[in-house]
């Protein structure tokens, strides 16, 4: 996995757990921490995909 990928899943557990801590607390901050939870999920995916299309990509040029 793609180091940018583990920093950005990082990011999104620990978001997570920030609004569940917010929620508990009452404040709606917690869906500032859920919209950012979201974005940096989504991050996760687009390095995995990139980091496996760039594998894939240089498995080819050297072979072919």
């Amino acid at each position: 996995m793609p180091r940018l990928a583990l920093y950005a899943l990082a990011v999104c557990v620990l978001s997570v757990a920030a609004a569940v801590v917010s929620f508990v607390q009452g404040s709606w901050l917690g869906v500032v921490w859920i919209l950012l939870a979201g974005v940096s999920s989504n991050m996760t995916w687009y390095y995995v995909k990139r980091g496996r299309a760039g594998r894939s990509d240089g498995a080819n040029s050297v072979t072919g």
